[in-house]
């Protein structure tokens, strides 16, 4: 049984939003319209759930180091945001479903 100390504490981690650092990798055969619904998609996805979008940078069509899915190049976007922590995985997982995206990486900023 929680203590009420215990639900608070819980509810204000609930309500504490983290620094969070996304790139991610869009496929280079992907058309022009299909990568901006991709790059808003993710985007609207981090805001519907409360999180706040403080800087997104698209670096362009770039070489990757090494072959991803048969391409070798792709599509890079870097967007820093805070969020849930709790709500992270969830993210992960609509970037790992999307068919466009062919790889992210997600780091939590200290």
């Amino acid at each position: 049984m929680a203590t009420k100390s215990a639900k608070k504490t819980e509810l204000k981690e609930d309500k504490q939003l983290r620094d969070y650092e996304l790139v991610f990798i869009i496929s280079p055969e992907v058309i022009e319209e299909a990568l901006e619904a991709t790059i808003s998609g993710v985007s609207q996805f981090i805001t519907g759930k409360g999180g706040i979008i403080s800087n997104e940078e698209r670096w362009g069509k770039r070489k990757l180091a090494y072959p991803i899915k048969h391409s070798l190049e792709g599509n890079y976007v870097l967007t820093r945001f805070k969020i849930n922590p709790k709500l992270s995985k969830e993210l992960e997982t609509h970037l790992f479903i999307s068919e466009n995206i062919i790889r992210h990486l997600l780091v939590r900023i200290e």
